[in-house]
């Protein structure tokens, strides 16, 4: 009886501990955008490719953030887009700001490729295979 008492402590503890660090990292990510945001409208005057990569790398952490605090469930799927658009932010780096780059850009385009297959393996095991979970269909 002792221990169930203390499994429920703990586990309420880490329950208040994932809403504080969601909540903070849900508000990093408002803060980094809007500064992103400013940087644009104010310093630069245009938004490039990269930046507009960047904010939508922020949109899908904000995303995540939410779906987790309404289901209790990370949506790995977020994980990978931002990985893929991470990836494609690189590249057009790459193809913008240097030289010879025929290697890496093949490179990233392959683990680009890869990450998409995941992707599609995950939504076919999930719709196979379903959690329940109304993001397994979607």
């Amino acid at each position: 009886v002792l221990f169930r008492s203390w499994d429920r402590y703990g586990d309420t503890l880490v329950g208040v501990f994932h809403r504080i660090t969601l909540f903070a990292i849900g508000a990093a990510t408002v803060w980094a955008a809007g500064f992103t945001v400013l940087d644009i409208f104010l310093n630069k005057r245009h938004a490039s490719i990269q930046d507009l990569l960047l904010l939508f790398i922020f949109l899908e952490i904000g995303a995540m953030v939410g779906i987790y605090f309404k289901t209790n469930h990370m949506p790995i799927r977020f994980l990978i887009y931002i990985a893929i658009t991470a990836l494609t932010r690189h590249t057009v780096d790459l193809v913008t700001h240097t030289g010879d780059t025929v290697w890496e850009i093949a490179i990233m385009g392959a683990t680009t490729f890869l990450l998409a297959l995941s992707v599609y393996v995950i939504r076919m095991a999930s719709h196979k295979f379903p959690s329940g979970s109304p993001l397994d269909n979607g």
